[in-house]
């Protein structure tokens, strides 16, 4: 299978550069898959098409404020990303550099009096290191005073005030966003309001929620001609015995599970295929899903909409047909949808 066949073309003015003015004023696109149909909506209409038989599944992963930037010795700039820590303590950890080729193993990089970071040698994956911290009292407590919200590179910000960070802390975190270590945001979720949750609990809807970390794994592009050749990155995911309970009733109950993004899809399709059925679990997905894999858990889909030649796009393509999909697209294209981390979204059922 060939990564053109999952280009399109997207007017850049239709990537979302904030979010909607209220979460769940976001448009809507409604697939359904038997019907064939498409309809347009906003978010709060998702209450009109969940119910009784449904269960919501949400990733509750929060986005680290893993961006942090920092001077060498010399005084050239230099940013780091944190991906993923690599011991328990938090003295290392795997990381992005950029610029890499101006970076040596042992260059000391100068982020805050009380934060350095190390360099300690290049990993295999492209253009990751191992990078040691060196700080002083809580890592966590540092990170939210010095680093800044890892948003996607085409979410443009050259001129941040201190107010437009502050909005971008918020917005971009759920509203139920629980345990720390995200990249970036699992942004299907971003839509929810506690008020849309309450009124779906209301109206009988099960909600469960999983984590997953989302990491280079889900936005790394695609650079190989045959996307069969492509590998995902490890993320790490993990599902409470409270949450496997949920999903398993729900499932032999033969209720519809509605995954809330494509993280909440990987890390419920990995531990079926991995264990046979959703159970408690502490794990790393490496699932790469597209057309024509086959669903063992996930029936409906909540997802923004994703970049041209993504993993993301093939999974969702997986799920509602790759034609569905670029019609579908095309058609949100047509009436201006707005794509990608702050835009609408797609209801897929």
């Amino acid at each position: 299978m060939h990564i053109s066949e999952f280009d399109y073309d997207l007017p850049e003015e239709l990537i979302a550069q904030m979010p909607a003015d209220k979460r769940e004023n976001s448009r809507m696109l409604v697939l359904n898959r038997s019907e064939r149909s498409i309809e347009h909506k906003h978010f709060y209409d998702i209450i009109d098409y969940l119910g009784e038989n449904d269960l919501l599944v949400l990733n509750d992963t929060k986005v680290l404020p893993a961006r942090l930037f920092g001077n060498k010795e010399t005084g050239g700039k230099i940013e780091i990303l944190l991906l993923e820590a690599n011991r328990g303590d938090f003295s290392q950890w795997s990381c992005l550099i950029k610029p890499s080729k101006k970076v040596k193993p042992n260059t000391v990089i100068s982020i805050s009096e009380d934060l350095k970071a190390i360099p300690i040698k290049r990993l295999e994956d492209d253009g990751e290191w191992l990078v040691e911290l060196k700080f002083d009292g809580d890592l966590f407590e540092i990170l939210h005073r010095v680093g800044n919200i890892p948003l996607p590179p085409y979410i443009e910000r050259k001129l941040q005030t201190e107010e437009q960070k502050q909005f971008d802390i918020e917005r971009y975190q759920t509203v139920y966003a629980k345990d720390e270590g995200s990249v970036a945001a699992p942004t299907a979720g971003l839509h929810f309001t506690q008020e849309i949750l309450q009124k779906l609990q209301d109206k009988g809807v099960g909600i469960a929620y999983v984590t997953l970390n989302v990491g280079l794994g889900t936005f790394r592009p695609v650079k190989c001609d045959n996307i069969l050749e492509h590998k995902m990155h490890s993320e790490t995911f993990e599902i409470s015995q409270e949450a496997a309970d949920k999903i398993n009733s729900a499932i032999q109950a033969g209720k519809n599970i509605v995954a809330v993004g494509t993280t909440s899809v990987r890390t419920l399709e990995t531990a079926f295929n991995k264990y046979g059925k959703i159970c408690a679990c502490k794990d790393h997905s490496e699932l790469f899903i597209y057309p024509p894999y086959k669903f063992k858990v996930v029936n409906k889909l909540i997802t923004n909409f994703h970049l041209p030649k993504s993993t993301l796009l093939m999974l969702v393509s997986a799920l509602a047909g790759k034609d569905f999909i670029f019609e579908a697209y095309k058609e949100a294209v047509k009436q201006k949808y707005r794509f990608f981390s702050y835009g609408d979204c797609m209801f897929i059922q």
